[in-house]
Formats: structure tokens, C-alpha cells, sequence
């Protein structure tokens, strides 16, 4: 059975006069997907999703969404976007607002169950001016879901929310995607990326870096976390993070065997020693500061 592929891009890159956005990125994404798009500020992240939504064009290489120009409205009226600036029409009310946007789609969703998927109910005769600047973002969330859209681009969505308001959307993202809609989103909580996404594609200096699993990502460059309880540590060969607390010490290592050979060389007093898979941070941390690993 041969899987979908909603939107591409093949050899793409962007620039903006001399800074080069995107660097020759190739990328599918396929239907059923929850993608995560990983990288710091000035990655490339959402350039990327810019493209996907049709926002801009590239410089060179080819962008596909439905097998069609993203540019061509036909496709666009298949997806939905929330960038990471939004503005909103301050005088509608939240429920009007909804209302709106549905009705420019062919097959938009009902305003009741939409916002309540997304924690808004008790705003829907509320006027947007009124709302809090968390309050709006939920509200630009939604939105992007008003279309019935097959697949949907959200960018550093819950930017500026509080724990409770990000959770409630996390719940609305899984809820589509587990009825079959694909979702790409960047994020810079990691903690994020990992509740959601089934695949990570970590993104540097407008390149691909990695593209895989949750775990396989965690696993790329071999790192681990050496976690024990010493007074003093000598300099040890290998370690890309140092975190203390109190007489825990907790190392970020590209060998763990290794470091703990060394530490039995250097015949350092130690106990309570625990090696564990990294967390996705610590990953993400590791292959944005080594691509050559990934060479």
C-alpha cells in the first residue's frame, strides 16, 4: 500500500538576498502524520512551513502540496496554517470570528464542537479586542482548523500560553490527528515535540539534520546521560553537558562506556551511577551543535 504524500519539497532552496533560509532541503510529508519540526531561531523552521502554505515561493528546487503548486488556491483550501504573528479581527466576537473563516471553505466546521475541542466555549460572545493575548492565540489555534483542513501547519503554537491552556491544546491537536488529519508544527518546547509528534525532523542553519523517529532522534549521535554522585569530577573526555545539583552530577556524553572507564581510571570516588537514554532536548542539543555527525 503506497502512502500519500500531501506536500514535498525536492531540493529547495530560499534565500533572502544574502541570507540562505533553506539550503537544499528534500522533505515529504504523508498522510497520517504528526511531524515536529525542531530547530532554534533562524533555522529555517518556519520559512519551511511558508512554503508549504504558499505564503512564498522558492528560490530554487520544487515545493508540491497535493501533488499541485501550493500557490493554486484549490490546494490551499486544504490545509489550514497558524503562523506565529496573527492578527484577528478585534471588533468580531470569538464566535463570529469562527464563523467567518468556515465560511470560506467548502466544508468548514461547526462552531460548537470546535470550540470546545480547543478550550473556547466560554469565550464564543466574547469580542477579540477583550481577550488576553493567550486567549487570542487559542483562538488563532483553532482557527486553522476551522476548514476541515486534511493537513494542518502550526508554528510555535502555544507560544505565550499557560500550562493548563497549552495541554487543553495538545488534547485538540491529538484528537484530529487520531480522526486521520496530519499535523506539522514547530515548537521550542521540547517537552512539546515529545507529548506530540510521532516523527522529528530537526532543522539547523537551513538544513535537514535529522529526520526520524522520536527515539531514533534521541539515539543519533550515540548520546547519553551519565547521572552520579561525586564531590569533585576531573575533566573527562567525551562530555557535551555538565548539570550539577548539590553532590548530583549529571553528564551528557557521546560515549558513556568510555567515560565510565575513565572515571575508574582516574580512580574518582563515585556512587549511585545510572546511564540512561537522553531526552529529546539533550539530543536536539547535541546534533545542532555537531552536524558533522550526521555527515
Amino acid at each position: 500500500m503506497t502512502t500519500e504524500i500531501l506536500a514535498r519539497t525536492v531540493d529547495v532552496t530560499r534565500r533572502y538576498g544574502d541570507v540562505v533560509a533553506l539550503d537544499r532541503v528534500t522533505l515529504d510529508i504523508t498522510a497520517g502524520e504528526l511531524v515536529g519540526l525542531l530547530g532554534p531561531n533562524g533555522a529555517g523552521k518556519s520559512t519551511l512551513i511558508n512554503l508549504f502554505a504558499g505564503l512564498r515561493s522558492p528560490t530554487s528546487g520544487t515545493v508540491e502540496l497535493f501533488g499541485g503548486s501550493p500557490r493554486d488556491p484549490a490546494q490551499r483550501r486544504l490545509i489550514g496554517v497558524t503562523p506565529q504573528d496573527t492578527g484577528l479581527p478585534q471588533a468580531l466576537k470569538v464566535g463570529e470570528c469562527v464563523d467567518f473563516v468556515s465560511a470560506h471553505f467548502p466544508a468548514g466546521v461547526a462552531r460548537g464542537p470546535l470550540l470546545e475541542r480547543f478550550g473556547l466555549s466560554d469565550l464564543e460572545r466574547r469580542q477579540i479586542g477583550s481577550l488576553s493575548g493567550g486567549q487570542k492565540r487559542r483562538l488563532a489555534v483553532a482557527l486553522a482548523f476551522a476548514g476541515d483542513p486534511r493537513l494542518v501547519f502550526l508554528d510555535e503554537p502555544t507560544t505565550g500560553l499557560d500550562v493548563d491552556a497549552r495541554r487543553t491544546l495538545w488534547d485538540g491537536v491529538r484528537d484530529f490527528h487520531a480522526e486521520g488529519g496530519t499535523v506539522v508544527l514547530t515548537s521550542h518546547y521540547l517537552e512539546e515535540i515529545e507529548a506530540l509528534a510521532h516523527r522529528v525532523v530537526v532543522v539547523g542553519d537551513g538544513r535537514v539534520l535529522a529526520d526520524d523517529t522520536m527515539e531514533k532522534v534521541r539515539d543519533i549521535v550515540g548520546v547519553r546521560r551519565v547521572s552520579l554522585t561525586a564531590a569533585e569530577l576531573p575533566e573527562l573526555p567525551g562530555v557535551v553537558g555538565v548539570e550539577r545539583q548539590g553532590e548530583r552530577v549529571h553528564l551528557v556524553t557521546l560515549d558513556a562506556d568510555e567515560l565510565v572507564r575513565e572515571l575508574v581510571r582516574a580512580d574518582v570516588p563515585f556512587s549511585g551511577l545510572e546511564v540512561r537514554q537522553t531526552s529529546l532536548e539533550e539530543a536536539f542539543l547535541a546534533i545542532t551543535a555537531r552536524p558533522a555527525v550526521l555527515a
